[in-house]
């Protein structure tokens, strides 16, 4: 997206809960959301655009806090998992509605090389690394801005991560730019450059639940998945390299299907995951981001659709709430209550040499796009 900078850097202003309005297309609105136990200011961004949904994002771990959308009436609802405190979030280990980073999913044994030199990264899974470490990008308090491009107004955020963060090699600068859409979505703009050869795989944690979040279970809506291949796992959730077909399995969703059709079936790799909470290899890549997922609420009508730059999406769901955390709505989030489409490189991309490249150099720059587009069945 073309950008013309209003430097409207996070200031007193900002924090102060200063109200932006650029166009008649967008309005940005902006409040204090607390502060870190190290006394960082914190503020959370309202996104609110005709026609699309209303979305608030904090610049604490570049959360999308809510996604507040339409039913087939017109009811609304807030369709992300999440808190209404930014103390929730301090506290959070599920990286609830979190941008992730540097590196999405897991990395086998926290352990890869580069150019003939081994790294060893912060093991936070067991015996692997998981979404960037245990103070990955989801737990850093981004600088903030506000920019004005061809569409309209976007929330920019940018964060400098440095040589050795998480154990990670090489300076790495990314920018997240958060829009919201003429086609009902909100649209996700990853960028990152780096002085040394470094690895990156960036994506969003958001939970959704098309009836609400704090509703129930989502089994009941249906989902469709644009991949005839998924990459199988192992028992600690690294993948064995192989690239298998879905079809004959319970990860056949090339059709649509309710989520909790086959989530319980007698399956290796269901069993393995406690559920779906796995990568599915995309395709019909084009050149702009592209249709990867299609997640529909038969009971109010909401739809979800996914499309990215990326080859694969992670599908999860929620197999590991378990009712200790309280959401939005003052209730418990218990397993399966929520389902994360996660566009991203493969897992653990680092060690399969097979897998596509998420090697990041000097001079180059990476670039990542993903929307989540909400529209309504009949």
């Amino acid at each position: 997206m073309p950008k013309a900078r209003g430097p409207l850097a996070l200031s007193a202003a900002l924090v102060l809960g200063v109200s932006v309005t650029l166009s008649a297309a967008t309005r940005i609105e902006n409040q204090p959301f607390g502060q870190t136990a190290e006394g960082k200011p914190v503020a959370i961004f309202t996104l609110s655009r005709e026609g699309a949904p209303t979305v608030r994002i904090t610049n604490y771990g570049g959360i999308v806090v809510s996604i507040v959308a339409p039913d087939r009436t017109g009811k609304m609802a807030d369709v992300a998992l999440g808190f209404s405190k930014l103390d929730g979030y301090l506290a959070d280990a599920s990286f609830q509605g979190a941008l992730v980073g540097r590196y999405g999913n897991r990395i086998a044994k926290g352990q890869f090389a580069l150019d003939g030199k081994s790294y060893t990264l912060v093991r936070n899974n067991g015996e692997n690394h998981l979404h960037g470490g245990t103070k990955g990008f989801n737990k850093k308090v981004w600088d903030a801005s506000v920019v004005k491009g061809a569409s309209g107004e976007s929330l920019e955020l940018t964060y400098t991560s440095a040589d050795g963060e998480e154990g990670y090699p090489g300076t790495l600068k990314a920018t997240v730019l958060y829009s919201l859409t003429a086609e009902r979505g909100l649209e996700i703009r990853y960028s990152a450059t780096t002085d040394k050869t470094t690895v990156v795989n960036l994506t969003n944690h958001t939970y959704f639940n098309l009836a609400g979040e704090g509703s129930g279970d989502v089994l009941a809506q249906e989902i469709q998945m644009e991949a005839d291949q998924f990459t199988p796992v192992d028992k600690t959730l690294i993948p064995t390299g192989e690239l298998r077909n879905v079809k004959g399995t319970p990860l056949d969703l090339t059709k649509p299907v309710a989520i909790g059709a086959h989530i319980d079936d007698a399956d290796e790799q269901i069993g393995v995951g406690s559920g779906y909470d796995h990568n599915f290899v995309l395709r019909g890549r084009s050149e702009g981001p592209w249709l990867g997922a299609r997640v529909v609420d038969p009971k109010s009508g909401r739809v979800l659709e996914v499309l990215t730059t990326e080859p694969g999406i992670q599908f999860y769901t929620g197999n590991f709430l378990d009712g200790s955390l309280i959401g939005k709505a003052g209730k418990p989030y218990a397993k399966r209550n929520g389902f994360c489409l996660e566009a991203q490189h493969f897992p653990d991309s680092p060690n399969k040499p097979s897998f596509p490249s998420v090697v990041l150099k000097p001079g180059a720059t990476y670039r990542q796009t993903t929307v989540y587009r909400f529209t309504t069945a009949p």
